[in-house]
């Protein structure tokens, strides 16, 4: 392979000296100087003081209508329905006691009629009996001897007469119950939901008549978280007392609208918590919800209407209202240090409701942060600029759950 010729040599070091210098340069040229950043102001923050004060609390519920006492009317009696009351109708309303419907009672007048016949023939034969003992009894003291043994004296066949007598008796007692059967009515005043059987129907013992239920009293059970539940001052249902302090429900419903309400009371709690919900239900009874009141101008509490229930809870002491965008995590809120730095604290909710966190736990003077900061680190420093107090409205002005 030729050499290369002198001339390419130096071609070859002058670009090499060249590239060097080119480098040397790019190396010495002056970099730009930053300029110095700027530090960003404090982010302005709205901000309340706490002033912890008693609070009535109100629990809302909701559940539906329904009777306390509904039952099923049947037949103890055979026969045909010969008659039917006025009010013997789907939505009819009774009195206790009021016939709804008439059996066929011929058949068991008759029943009757043979009964005391019965009775009267027991009677005689009873009388008979009596009447023949103290003949004998007297025949046995002519022959000069005191005692004389049950058989002489026809002690035997007067207690047959005398079983017999009072079997007469049950048996008159039977068909008069039979008879009195034939009309059936309910133990209380109320009002049909359903009826069964009608006018002309023959109708079997233990066929069902109606449904019935009592118009008295109706109940509405409404559901109850734990939290809700610990604001109540609930009955305590033991066995062997109960207590007499019922708190206080106001149930409201509308019906077009207008929108009415109805005073009641819880006055017990279901027999368990329920498994599936994990919630307590609380019972409310309204008394006479169908009675007319013309200066309420209002509907009946009519079974099944759907129902909003305001529960009377307990006083809370030391409770603070906050506005929910001053809550974080459901449990924690913004408070500010000395140098209006920001640390999160932890509080005990009470009651949460559309706009609103009820919580204990806060001091007096604490002041809290309204303004709803996106990623909060603790320590952060800000500028308070608005002060507003906050503890609750007073003891008149009820914060609901």
């Amino acid at each position: 392979m030729p050499l290369l010729s002198r001339k390419g040599r130096i071609t070859i070091v002058v670009l090499c000296l060249g590239l060097l210098l080119i480098a040397s340069l790019a190396m010495l040229k002056s970099k730009p100087q930053r300029e110095p950043r700027t530090s960003k102001p404090p982010l302005s923050v709205d901000f309340i003081s706490a002033l912890p004060a008693p609070l009535a609390v109100t629990v809302l519920s909701q559940g539906t209508v329904a009777p306390k006492r509904e039952i099923d009317l049947v037949s103890q009696v055979a026969g045909r329905v010969v008659s039917v009351a006025g009010q013997y109708a789907n939505g009819g309303f009774f009195n206790a006691d009021e016939p709804l419907l008439q059996i066929e009672p011929e058949d068991y007048e008759f029943s009757v009629t043979r009964a005391k016949a019965q009775v009267a023939k027991a009677q005689e034969q009873v009388a008979l009996e009596k009447g023949r003992s103290r003949q004998a009894k007297r025949e046995w003291r002519e022959l000069g001897d005191k005692t004389a043994n049950a058989l002489f004296l026809r002690q035997p066949q007067l207690n047959s007469a005398q079983a017999s007598l009072e079997s007469a008796q049950a048996d008159l007692k039977k068909a008069l119950l039979d008879l009195s059967r034939t009309a059936i009515s309910a133990p209380f005043p109320g009002r049909i939901r359903q009826i069964f059987a009608d006018l002309g129907q023959y109708v079997s013992p233990g066929a069902r008549i109606a449904k019935v239920y009592s118009t008295n009293i109706v109940e509405v059970r409404l559901p109850l978280s734990d939290r809700q539940a610990a604001l109540i001052q609930l009955p305590t249902n033991y066995q062997n007392s109960q207590t007499g302090n019922y708190p206080s429900v106001t149930l409201r419903s509308s019906v077009g609208e207008l929108s009415y309400e109805w005073q009641g009371k819880i006055v017990r709690t279901d027999a368990s918590i329920d498994i599936e919900s994990r919630m307590t239900y609380a019972v409310a009874e309204v008394k006479n919800p169908f009675k007319a009141d013309l200066s309420l101008d209002r509907p009946p509490l009519n079974i099944g209407l759907f129902v909003q229930a305001e529960i009377s809870g307990k006083t809370i002491t030391d409770a603070v209202t906050l506005p929910k965008d001053a809550v974080y995590k459901g449990n924690q809120i913004l408070v500010l240090n000395q140098a209006d730095q920001i640390n999160y604290q932890k509080i005990s909710v009470i009651q949460t409701s559309k706009d609103s966190v009820t919580a204990v736990g806060i001091t007096r003077g604490t002041r809290i942060v309204s303004s709803r900061i996106p990623l909060a680190i603790a320590g952060m420093k800000v500028l308070p600029k608005k002060q507003r107090l906050v503890g609750n409205q007073s003891l008149d002005e009820e914060v609901t759950l």
